[in-house]
């Protein structure tokens, strides 16, 4: 049925289906939208439901037509068409074409649509055909809070289901079923009513599409005159006016607002260059014919529109546009409540597992220094709605401890001594104790324990004793962090509670929080991609660098510039470990849209639309990260069968490693003079570190933890703690190291706890102090060294963190003294397949091939700074200054064995060696290096390789790669054939 068609009770009987409901096909119905429905009613039939559309269903099934006008599509399929344009033979040429289509439909995507049925019942074309619909502009305002949910419903609907060629789209069945508390504008030239007055469609069409919204837009001639360069009907200015004065008609004829729009991109006229840098960038080829898309005032919206009349300027300048805003509620983007999710009985399960868990430790009769810590801490955290979030750590700790890997706290969650009673985190943060593990007998205040906490030790530092009870060895706990770092003195700072979990079981423990919420509760947590700094410079010297332009701008000028053009939207993605939990009962478009990472429609992750931040005053965020020293410390356990909870942190001759590599058995200068033995070990195994234990001299775990925060954090070593180390003499545990020093400090010399904790907070966040503060210090007498000290601080480290971060590398750290070959092995194999990796052809052929491989690089290294040296290139200096220790150690790699070689890790083969995997080799991936494993395990009965190429088609290792293999020895001397020559046998 085409226009003009007056036939329908003709044609409409050869589309009835088994139901006896009748369907209307048409080619193109939304030229005639009116027309059709029209018959339709007349037939009792509703339009919305029965009418299908044949240009949809050939876009899709025949895109390699130039065009899908009715006679190319009769010609293309074989059908008769004689009379084109005469209603009858077009009504009767369009059924056909429909029923050749559905054939191609039913047969070759029976997946979406199986039948005339499913098209009716789906109320819509099938999901890849609506995709190729034409799609154009639409101004949506959401009016109320119904409307703004039904906005986020809409933009999750097109960036989740409708997303097609770079576009988020949407339905207009979807759009009229969720039009409620919205307000529906027709848009710029890109609108669907400017369109069809652009291709002169016929006066009934136009009205039809101006009925379908709230208000109609016309916008300055400026905007659109860019159709005049184009292949359009418009020739000059005066046309593109008179478009505008149509659309005024029309809203008055159809008695809706019509309104003068700016269409702003930028805010000022100037700021067009900085949307010309971009759209270069993206590959525009009119980037430089920039419309002027700013910001106009009032004024300048009245001289524009004054060709239509003062009265009517007045009206769609001021008038219209201020009461479609009156018609909007106040409402803000996101819900302002708090909605963290139910777990049944979290308050009561929390202090069940707390006491139960510090029973087990203290014994039955709890000493009082533990049961009032918990008291204060169980109150804050059950009285602020937290336990549900330290119930839900709990389990997914719990779980992956039962799954065999160990869990590592980040940030300041290591504060709470009830975080560690519920088995949240290793860090046992009450003051310096001993405790007998037998008798239970416990002392936080014998002489020795007074004097470790005033000289700043944690409980691990305390000298050895013995139970004056019973005689057991004492255990040593405690590493003396307050609880308010955690959750303040009121419990009203928003707690965090952030989980390093191995690399390798992070996605399991990403799937275990749909096991506790329910599936469909849970989202990855989105992220924004912006334009940096230094994009924003590349973007700007390649514009003006462009021999178009050919324009010379000083370094100043295009810095200005690229500023002009930073932190615009690039890219979206999601957080590398943040999990947004959605309460049950509760709708995620209430908070926010959701979508793909980078509209990525091939993965199943959805991310809220919104950058997690946004949102994270009202949804609950778990921070599941992945992290190396998880899965060193599982590959360790698992080579030596040592549990690395049984490694005591005062082991004297692991802790000589921080400052000198002796008790290695070698020398600086075996190993590139690298003055400590710390090379490889987490935290500590990095220049700038390094730098700091050769200018710390660190004598305990104490001072491991202070180090380690001064390394983290920003301002606070470098020309800071420093310069009063080096220049003034002062001990590590004299300056502040971590966030709490400050808090404690101040507190220690009489300053109001709650002020102290509030310098605390704003010195770690780079804020320095205020003059009430600075006031207060000077009351107490705080010295001008340590006020200028917080002064120069950007950002701290919490204790917490550094303790769970010392306390991973000291473990590595005696692994690597005592079990070297199950070190190294770990470390190469989590290093291996890592940007500035383990490569078996430089760094496993012995210390004498490394050595030369080292030299170029170290040579770049001391004549050009890291500063000239990527990332990569410093990665594998590091790296292969550990192989050549292991070199100076004694001990060597095995050649790879093509039948005995793991694919992916390297693995210790007798008392001095360990074999390197397959994926060591250059251009030898995890994946290659499993497939050829998996392939000779299935071809073992077939014997030894005959030649190279009976290698290759029985692994399927590509010919590149088997000749790297034969050229490195490792498939020795294979003939590349196994066909014999006439001369192999003279």
């Amino acid at each position: 049925m085409v226009k003009d068609a007056g036939t329908v009770e003709e044609v409409l009987p050869r589309f009835l289906d088994f139901s006896g409901d009748a369907v209307i096909v048409a080619h193109n119905a939304a030229f005639d939208t009116s027309f059709i429905k029209r018959n339709a009613e007349n037939l009792g039939l509703s339009f919305d439901k029965c009418v299908l559309d044949t240009l949809g269903l050939s876009r899709f099934l025949l895109p390699e037509l130039k065009n899908h006008k009715l006679d190319t599509l009769s010609e293309e399929l074989g059908i008769t068409l004689e009379n084109h344009h005469r209603a009858v033979d077009d009504a009767a040429a369009t059924g056909d074409i429909f029923l050749r289509l559905m054939d191609r439909v039913v047969n070759e995507h029976s997946d979406e649509v199986s039948s005339l049925e499913d098209l009716k019942k789906h109320n819509t074309l099938p999901l890849t055909l609506l995709k190729r619909r034409p799609y154009y502009h639409i101004v949506i305002l959401a009016k109320n809070e119904t409307g703004r949910v039904n906005l986020y419903k809409l933009v999750s609907e097109s960036h989740l289901k409708y997303f097609f060629r770079m576009r988020p789209c949407i339905p207009k069945t979807l759009l009229s079923s969720l039009r409620e508390g919205l307000i529906l504008g027709s848009a710029c030239e890109a609108g669907e009513l400017y369109r069809a007055i652009e291709h002169k469609e016929s006066e009934e069409r136009i009205v039809s599409i101006a009925e379908f919204y709230d208000y109609l837009e016309i916008q300055p001639i400026g905007n659109n005159e860019f159709l005049l360069r184009e292949d359009s009907p418009f020739n000059s200015e005066e046309d593109l006016r008179e478009v505008n004065r149509r659309i005024l008609r029309l809203g008055k004829k159809l008695n809706k607002p019509v309104c003068a729009t700016c269409d702003v991109h930028f805010k000022n006229p100037e700021d067009e260059v900085y949307r010309r840098i971009l759209m270069f960038s993206k590959g525009y080829k009119d980037a430089d014919f920039q419309a002027p898309l700013y910001l106009r005032t009032t004024g300048e919206m009245l001289e524009e529109f004054s060709y239509l009349g003062e009265e009517n300027a007045y009206e769609v300048v001021i008038k219209n546009p201020n009461m479609i805003a009156d018609m909007i509620d106040h409402i803000i983007p996101v819900r302002p409540d708090k909605c963290p999710p139910v777990i049944e009985d979290s308050d009561k399960t929390l202090r069940e597992i707390c006491y139960k868990k510090a029973v087990e430790i203290y014994g039955e009769e709890l000493p009082e220094e533990v049961t009032s810590r918990l008291e204060v801490e169980l109150k804050s955290i059950i009285e602020n709605g937290y336990a549900v979030m330290y119930v839900i750590a709990q389990k997914l700790v719990w779980k992956s401890n039962e799954d065999g890997y160990l869990v590592g706290s980040r940030g300041s969650v290591g504060s709470s001594f009830a975080a560690f009673c519920a088995g949240i985190t290793e860090v046992n943060s009450l003051p310096p104790h001993y405790l007998c593990p037998k008798c239970h007998y416990v002392d936080f205040s014998s002489e020795a324990v007074k004097k470790a906490r005033e000289q700043g030790l944690c409980g691990c530092d305390l000298p050895p004793a013995v139970c004056p009870e019973c005689g057991t060895a004492l255990h040593r706990l405690g590493y003396d962090i307050p609880f308010e770092t955690f959750l303040g003195f009121s419990g009203d700072k928003e707690p965090d509670i952030d989980l390093n979990f191995s690399g390798d079981y992070q996605s399991q423990a990403h799937k275990y929080t749909e096991v506790i919420f329910g599936k469909g509760q849970t989202f990855r947590a989105g992220t924004i991609g912006t334009v940096a700094d230094k994009t924003a410079f590349g973007f700007t010297l390649k514009y003006y660098e462009d021999e178009s332009h050919n324009e010379y701008k000083r370094k100043a000028e295009m810095e200005r510039l690229a500023r002009g053009c930073e932190g615009v939207l690039r890219t979206t993605g999601q957080h590398p470990g943040g999990i947004v939990v959605l309460p049950r009962g509760e709708d995620i478009n209430t908070f926010t849209p959701v979508q793909h990472p980078a509209n990525d429609m091939n993965t199943p992750i959805i991310t809220t639309h919104y950058e997690y931040h946004s949102i994270d005053h009202n949804l609950l965020k778990l921070d599941i990260l992945g992290h190396d020293d998880p899965t060193m410390i599982r590959f360790l356990e698992d080579a030596t069968g040592v549990d690395s909870r049984d490694i005591s942190f005062d082991n004297k001759e692991v802790m000589s490693l921080f400052n000198s590599p002796g008790a290695l058995g070698i020398t600086p200068e075996d190993i590139g003079d690298c003055p400590t033995g710390s090379l490889g070990i987490p935290e500590f195994g990095t220049d700038f570190v390094i730098q700091m234990l050769v200018d710390t001299k660190p004598q305990n775990f104490s001072d491991l933890v202070r180090i380690s925060g001064l390394s983290h954090g920003t301002d606070v070593w470098s020309g800071n703690a420093q310069l009063l180390v080096n220049e003034k003499g002062m001990k590590l545990s004299e300056c502040i190291c971590c966030r709490d020093d400050i808090m404690l400090y101040l507190i220690n010399r009489n300053l109001d706890p709650a002020l102290s904790f509030k310098i605390m907070e704003s010195v770690r966040k780079g804020k320095g102090l205020t003059d009430e503060m600075r006031a207060a210090m000077n009351e107490q007498n705080i010295p001008d060294w340590y006020q200028d000290s917080c002064l120069k601080i950007q950002y701290m480290f919490p204790k917490a963190h550094a303790v769970a971060y010392v306390m991973m590398g000291f473990r590595v750290a005696w692994y690597k003294l005592y079990k070297p070959l199950a070190y190294y092995s770990a470390f190469f194999s989590i290093r291996s397949n890592k940007s500035g990796g383990i490569d078996y052809e430089t760094m496993c052929l012995g210390r004498e091939k490394l050595e030369e491989t080292l030299r170029e690089p170290l040579n770049k290294l001391k004549t050009l700074g890291k500063k000239k040296m990527t990332a990569t290139e410093q990665d594998s200096i590091k790296n292969m200054q550990l192989v050549q220790e292991m070199y100076a150690r004694g001990f060597e790699f095995e050649p790879i064995d093509i039948w005995r070689s793991d694919p992916r890790y390297f693995r210790q083969t007798d008392e001095k060696r360990i074999m390197p995997p397959l994926c060591s080799v250059a251009g030898m991936g995890i994946k290659d290096a499993v497939d050829i494993a998996e392939s000779l395990k299935a071809t073992r009965d077939k014997g030894e390789f005959l030649s190279l190429e009976d290698f290759m088609n029985r692994t399927g290792c590509s010919k590149n790669k088997a000749e790297k293999l034969k050229e490195l020895g490792i498939l020795k001397n294979l003939p590349d054939t196994a066909q014999i020559s006439l001369f192999d046998l003279i």
